[in-house]
């Protein structure tokens, strides 16, 4: 069954990763949260079971595989969500960002510029990641905390609180 909020674009597509086409979207109704309005053109996905809630993609942005945009989430800019990943409440993904795997984005979260979030990290709460950090493995940034910079956290590191995580420094 097809999301209400929004349609595919016909003959909008790309090919990417082997086999996979992702459509690009139209929005059918208001998101007035997001500032979206019937007729917007938004970013790619690969199926209905993509997008859910509110949620939008905008840009070139993509959300394939199983992964799952939510809630008031957003993707946009040349962001991927992929894998299993997961990005919901009033998170964001932008940029050149990367979430995939069995990641999770979720609360005011924000993860943009060229970071990547995989494997099985959670970001959530009003956490950042930005700039070429990594948040990977079983690690959790969450509350006010900030990673950015070329940092790297991983294994079973926990950021919290208003920690900063920043430069060439690597939590495990």
């Amino acid at each position: 069954m097809r999301n209400k909020h929004f349609e595919f674009v016909e003959g909008d597509t790309i090919t990417t990763g082997p086999g996979r086409t992702l459509k690009r979207i139209r929005a059918l109704a208001a998101i007035a949260t997001l500032g979206i309005v019937p007729g917007d053109v938004g970013g790619y996905v690969e199926s209905d079971a993509n997008l859910s809630g509110d949620a939008w993609v905008s840009g070139d942005a993509r959300v394939y595989g199983d992964a799952r945009v939510s809630g008031n989430a957003r993707v946009s800019g040349d962001a991927r969500v992929s894998g299993n990943a997961r990005v919901s409440g009033d998170a964001r993904v932008y940029g050149d960002a990367r979430v995939y795997g069995d990641a999770r984005v979720s609360g005011n979260a924000q993860v943009y510029g060229n970071a990547q979030v995989y494997g099985n990290a959670r970001v959530y709460g009003d956490a950042l990641v930005s700039g070429n950090a990594q948040v990977y493995g079983d690690a959790w940034v969450s509350g006010d905390a900030r990673v950015y910079g070329d940092a790297l956290v991983y294994g079973n590191a926990r950021v919290s609180g208003d920690a900063r995580v920043s430069g060439n420094d690597s939590i495990l």
